[in-house]
């Protein structure tokens, strides 16, 4: 996608909001040209560019709809939409996981595309509101040049004295990323209680080997690992298999005790100015032809059945899936999870 469309997009969509504000737009005199509004999409996005670029991209020329990109972190997307409520700016948003979408289902129209039956179990629109279309598991990047001989298989390894302030690590209440690797942990570590003693002993050992610090940025972890400023980063599957692809002295570890494998998710905003674009959206995030592209060329995991991953990618079959994770739980749980750990970083201090 032009660099030039992503600087228009917010103007693009502030011209958008001025238009609805005023009803239905008045007919332009005769001899201006007319913008053909019905074949516009605006796409709210907190997925990474190189996902955005190929799905949308392809989505314009397969259908010649007009897509207009609005980008931001998980909260930020998520608080447009519920801000825009009673006047909906954007049509898609294509943001985060069920968990974190479960108090939003309010914003979002009611639709379960065709294509859903041919997703993976466990990997299906079972809201009604929002469809999983690709898969970003929480896993370690690992540089192979200075780990040596060093095990660093599971959650249990970052403990490690050997490790003590080689490790990367997000601030898990403003990074989704960096959450999902709190919460992994403290499931696997606490036996599938995220909340019990054991699940934040270890956290309270993380943390120690992290030198009581958190990294502001998620692209700080995996770019830190590849630099070789770190050992050992918490973070997920797309930039890690990107670096392993381009040939960069990293591996990528799924955690042995078990790794989140949430489906990202996109939906419907109620009242979408452009519904019907919207649902074609969907349906071609989900069709055969954009999950088996992602999947041959990308290094995110598309969620439709049958579809080649290429070899960046580990194998499913090769993954232990954390299975004791609760959605619900952990949505309606975030903020105390998030306030122990920051007591735990205020402890180690």
């Amino acid at each position: 996608m032009k660099k030039g469309k992503r600087l228009l997009a917010l103007i693009s969509v502030l011209s958008l909001s001025l238009l609805a504000g005023c009803g239905n737009q008045e007919a332009k005199p005769e001899g201006e040209a007319q913008t053909d509004d019905a074949q516009t999409l605006v796409v709210y996005t907190a997925r990474s560019e190189s996902l955005n670029n190929a799905v949308i991209e392809n989505f314009e020329a397969e259908t010649g709809i007009h897509v207009e990109v609005v980008t931001g972190g998980t909260g930020e997307v998520l608080k447009r939409v519920r801000s825009e409520a009673e006047n909906p700016q954007g049509d898609i948003c294509w943001a985060a996981d069920e968990s974190m979408l479960k108090d939003y289902t309010d914003c979002f129209e009611k639709y379960v595309s065709p294509e859903d039956e041919k997703m993976m179990e466990g990997y299906k629109n079972v809201t009604g509101y929002s469809s999983p279309a690709f898969c970003d598991p929480t896993v370690f990047i690992v540089n192979t040049d200075l780990a040596g001989d060093l095990k660093i298989e599971g959650f249990a390894d970052l403990l490690n004295p050997a490790l003590k302030g080689k490790i990367a690590a997000g601030d898990p209440v403003n990074s989704s990323s960096a959450f999902q690797c709190l919460i992994a942990g403290l499931y696997d570590m606490g036996n599938g209680d995220p909340m019990s003693e054991d699940a934040w002993k270890w956290a309270s050992g993380l943390v120690e080997n992290l030198d009581g610090v958190s990294l502001t940025s998620s692209s700080q972890v995996y770019k830190g690992v590849a630099e070789g400023e770190y050992i050992v980063g918490l973070t997920w599957e797309d930039p890690a298999a990107a670096y392993v692809r381009d040939g960069v002295a990293v591996k990528v570890v799924f955690p042995k005790e078990g790794a989140l494998m949430s489906g990202q998710c996109v939906s419907i905003i109620k009242g979408a100015p452009h519904m019907e674009n919207a649902k074609k959206f969907v349906d071609y995030m989900l069709g055969d032809a954009c999950q088996s592209y992602v999947g041959k060329n990308l290094t995110v995991r598309p969620l439709r059945q049958d579809v080649q991953l290429n070899d960046s990618l580990t194998p499913w079959s090769e993954i232990n899936r954390l299975e004791s994770y609760d959605g619900e739980w952990v949505a309606a749980n975030k903020a105390a999870v998030t306030e122990k750990y920051s007591e735990c970083l205020e402890d180690a201090h």
